[in-house]
């Protein structure tokens, strides 16, 4: 598969619904975990740190980062993936799935 050919703007579009669904739901606010728990964190943290910390304080800033330098863009995204998976215990992340579902659509596929 080749490297997906994503707009930064659709990407910045989606992460901000990601970040307007995270305010929305309360999960925006939550504490950075401490500076060791980035620190082989695992996938989605989830050694080291709660989904919604991952999520702001890791997923968020990552994707800002890649979207200042236009790519290179993942091959994939999961992250909502995850999130079902989180939210199956925890409404406010079960609500933030259909923004990162939208999101996670940007990189399906061969988009060459």
């Amino acid at each position: 598969m080749t490297q997906p050919q994503v707009p930064a703007a659709a990407v910045r579009a989606a992460l901000d619904e990601v970040i307007g669904a995270m305010q929305r739901a309360g999960v925006w606010d939550v504490s950075p975990p401490p500076d060791e728990a980035f620190q082989d964190m695992g996938a989605f943290g989830t050694k080291t740190m709660a989904f919604a910390q991952w999520l702001r304080w890791v997923f968020v800033p990552r994707v800002t980062e890649t979207i200042a330098s236009d790519g290179p863009w993942p091959r994939g995204s999961q992250v909502a993936v995850q999130a079902v998976r989180e939210g199956d215990t925890d409404p406010a992340i079960a609500s933030l799935v259909t923004a990162l579902s939208d999101f996670d659509s940007l990189f399906e596929g061969d988009r060459d």
